[in-house]
């Protein structure tokens, strides 16, 4: 008999799980997906229903405040290359006159 260590998994990793195990009204086909047992999934829709408990979040906003500042950087990259195609253009535009 061997012992397995306890899988760890991320906040978005389950949050994902429960969404899409809701999405599809299949749980264990949803776990067999996703490489999860079916249990584990179970216990996490449970636990996402379940929003009174007090000691725990229900979920981890990390994500979403790395993904606003990648989102932010790429902003300001995309309008650095706006401003130089504008400048660009403005110099085309006068060369051909």
């Amino acid at each position: 008999m061997t012992i397995q260590a306890k899988q760890k998994y991320t906040a978005e990793f389950k949050g994902n799980a429960v969404k899409r195990a809701n999405e599809s009204g299949n749980v264990a086909e949803t776990a067999r997906e996703l490489g999860v047992k079916p249990n584990t999934l179970y216990n996490w829709v449970y636990q996402y229903s379940q929003r009174t408990i007090p000691d725990k979040p229900a979920r981890s906003d990390e994500h979403l405040y790395d993904e606003l500042k990648q989102l932010r950087k790429e902003n300001a990259r995309l309008k650095e290359e706006r401003d130089i195609l504008k400048k660009a253009a403005a110099y085309f535009a006068r060369e051909t006159r």
